[in-house]
Formats: C-alpha cells, structure tokens, sequence
C-alpha cells in the first residue's frame, strides 16, 4: 500500500513537473530557440556526431560565462534535453550529461548555484529510476558527477542542494563510483577548439602580441609581496586579473590562428607571429606556474588553473601543428625532387637498348655471319689500320678474302656461259634463215 502511494505521489510530482515545463516553455519560448540551446541541441546530436564535440562545449561554456541569461538558458535546453531523451536515446542523454559535466567545470558561481539546486538534482537522479532502464554507463555518470560535486562545493554554503542529496543517496546505501580523487578537481577542461569568429582585423593578433610582451617585460607587476604561502592583498589580486586577461587575450589569438592555419598552405609571416606568440605564452605559462606556488587565496588559485590548463591544451595543439607541419614540407619535398629525378636503372636500360654494337655479343654475331657495324669513326680506324692484329681477326679476314675469291670465281663462270650461249644461238640463228636473209647477213 505504502509503495502504491509513494508511487502515485512520483507520478504527480512528475505531472506537475510536466505542466511547469510547458507553462515556462508557452512564456519563454522553445529551450532550444535561445543561442546557447541551439548550440546545446546540436552538441548533443547523436544522429551527426561520432564523439564529443569538445570546441561547441567550450563555446556553450563561454557563453554561460559572457552572458546575464546564458546559464538560465542552458539549464533550460539541457532540462529538455533530459526530459525528452530519457529511456529514448542512451546516447543524447549521455552527451548532455557530459556537456554539463563540462560547463560545470568551465563556467562561473553562478551556473553553480543553478545546477547545485535540490530540484535540479532530482531530476539526475530520476535517470537511476529502473523504469527509465538506464544503461550502467549512465547511471555511473550520474553518480560521479553528483559525487565530485559533492565533494568540490561541501565547504560552499551557496551549493549545498547537491550535498543534501549525495547524503541522502548514501543513507540509502546506494554505491557511488570509485574515483580517483586526482580526478575530482574541478579544473579539469579538456581541450578547447574555439571556432574563431570570421572578419578580425589582421592587426589583432600584434596588437596582443605587443601586449603581451610589454606585460612581460616591464617592471610594472611586482610579485614580491605575494611571498610562498601569502595571501595577496586586493589591489594585487586586481592587478593580477588584469595580466589574466591579456594572457587569456593572447590565448586566444594562438587558439583562432592554429585553428586557421593549415599545414603546408600557411604564409611564413603567419609561421614567423605564431611562434613568437608561441614564446610570449610560454613565458607567461612560466610566470603563473609560479604564482601557484606563491598565492594561497582559493579563488586567484582557481583562476590560475583555469588559465594554466588553457595554456597546456593549446601548447599540445600547437606542437601536433608543428609536427604536422614539419611532416607536410618534407613530403612535398620528396615530391618535388621525384619529379626531377630520374631512374637510373630505367636510363640505362634505355642507353643500353640504343647501342650499336655490344661486345658481349660478338660471339653470337660471328657464329650468325652477320657483323655488327662498328662504332669506331674513319680516322680512328685509320689510326688503328697498324693495330697488331688478333687471332679473330685474322680468321675473319681469310674467310673475307675466300668469299671474295668464291664470287670472283661465279662471276667468271657466268661470263664464260654467257658467251658461249652467245654463239650456239648464232649458229642455229643462221642455219634457220631464208637464203635472202643469209645473203644479206653475208
């Protein structure tokens, strides 16, 4: 009796959630009519994308950061994301927990406060219900995202509508996930790919760069009172919020140009900015690995790790650029040289079939009675007429000379034949004429 009843409060409670939807959705539009929810609905498209798409996570996770609705926004599409999806498509649903995931990670106190609400977190924990049947994944990833949250915001007294419902969730015995607590920092932004936005002025990218370099260079950032484990003072962390920005600046400017620029077609002025940029972020990464270790105020630590984290990703994207590039050249110079070489087996081959007399075949030639034309010219062979003479070629030049003497003789007979055919036709010419034709041939 008491689960029919706990069962029929699930469903109202599920039907008045049902009716608010609709009520939000009649007064403030479609979720997936806003700009972040259309990026949300295409981020989780599980009919276009293979895997995550981390860059348009990113881009939602800006958005939220940059904009006052942003993040009411997103919580709306990605309530109606889970809404619609759940015991439809495993794979829409796990794509939107996993955008979650990342704008939890990315985004600022206050998308926090709206995902760390009681009600919102209720709403995750339907998906271990067993009439939804979520797959063990899921429910995995509900669980861990709810556990690291739990233990990311305890100390919060703003984010303690999750924590309300971890413990409750452990009062019923349910098993979290085993995580390894390296894992449950709340820096932990995968690789951002911003789509850069089309029409910057050229000049942009040295503008930052110019920037950057006088922030490196000039004597104006005093570190000195931010001593190992010391808490700066406000006007230092002001100070240091604005250096951020311009390392955040000049970020951003490395990220649009290694997205741009493609191997092998990039001009050498783009190359020579890119890595003088590459060396102007490196410096700066070096200066706030070194803050992190000086600073011990929670939130300007936070900061550096969002920013230290940036670096890194866009460090490795630019090597595997440069890796890239390096390999593009050479093959195109292995092609380039190709076309001009030339095959010397091939070559040879072909000279050799070109030759007018061979030594090799002599033999073949002498046994064959053809002889081979030399290639010797008229003076040389003049020059070599006094030559000694070899075995060979003295036996070539008898059996020369008795061809000679064979057709001299044939000539001869056929001259003596000839002849006396002559006369034998003459005499039978005669006795077979008239007497008129005798007399005139007397």
């Amino acid at each position: 009796m008491q689960e029919q009843v706990n069962n029929a409060m699930e469903s109202a409670k599920e039907a008045a959630a049902s009716v608010t939807e609709r009520v939000s959705d009649f007064f403030q539009g479609n979720p997936f009519a806003t700009p972040v929810g259309r990026k949300i609905e295409m981020a989780t498209d599980a009919t276009v994308l293979a895997t995550e798409n981390w860059g348009l996570n990113m881009e939602i996770c800006d958005f939220i950061n940059n904009t006052a609705e942003g993040g009411r926004d997103a919580m709306r599409a990605i309530r109606k994301r889970l809404h619609s999806q759940m015991s439809k498509n495993n794979a829409v649903v796990n794509y939107t927990l996993t955008v979650l995931e990342t704008c939890v990670k990315n985004c600022d106190t206050r998308f926090h406060e709206l995902v760390c609400q009681k009600d919102f977190i209720n709403e995750l924990v339907k998906l271990l219900d067993p009439k939804f049947d979520a797959p063990q994944v899921i429910q995995e990833h509900v669980l861990g995202l709810i556990q690291s949250w739990n233990d990311v915001f305890k100390n919060d007294p703003r984010l303690q509508g999750v924590c309300q419902i971890y413990n409750e969730l452990k009062a019923k015995n349910v098993q979290f996930p085993v995580v390894d607590p390296g894992s449950m920092a709340p820096i932990l932004t995968p690789e951002r790919t911003v789509f850069p936005i089309r029409g910057i002025p050229a000049t942009t990218s040295v503008q930052e760069d110019t920037i950057g370099q006088e922030m490196l260079t000039s004597g104006s950032h005093n570190y000195a009172g931010l001593s190992q484990f010391m808490q700066p003072t406000p006007e230092q962390q002001e100070k240091l919020r604005k250096e951020l920005d311009v390392v955040n600046g000049n970020l951003k400017v490395m990220r649009e140009m290694l997205f741009e620029m493609v191997s092998g077609k990039e001009t050498s002025d783009d190359v020579q900015l890119l890595e003088e940029l590459y060396v102007v972020v490196k410096q700066m990464h070096m200066r706030i690995q070194d803050l992190i270790r000086s600073v011990q105020n929670d939130e300007v630590i936070y900061e550096l790790l969002m920013v230290n984290d940036d670096c890194n990703n866009l460090f490795e994207k630019y090597n595997r650029y440069m890796i890239s590039r390096a390999y593009d050249t050479k093959e195109n110079t292995d092609s380039e040289s190709n076309l001009i070489e030339f095959d010397d087996q091939t070559l040879n081959q072909q000279f050799a079939a070109l030759k007018t007399s061979d030594a090799s075949n002599f033999a073949s030639t002498k046994t064959s009675g053809v002889l081979e034309q030399t290639s010797i010219s008229q003076s040389g062979a003049i020059k070599n007429r006094n030559a000694p003479v070899s075995d060979e070629e003295a036996e070539m030049a008898e059996w020369l000379k008795a061809q000679e003497g064979k057709k001299e003789t044939a000539v001869a007979s056929t001259v003596t034949i000839a002849s006396g055919s002559s006369s034998e036709c003459e005499v039978l010419l005669h006795d077979q004429s008239t007497p008129e034709d005798k007399a005139k041939i007397s």
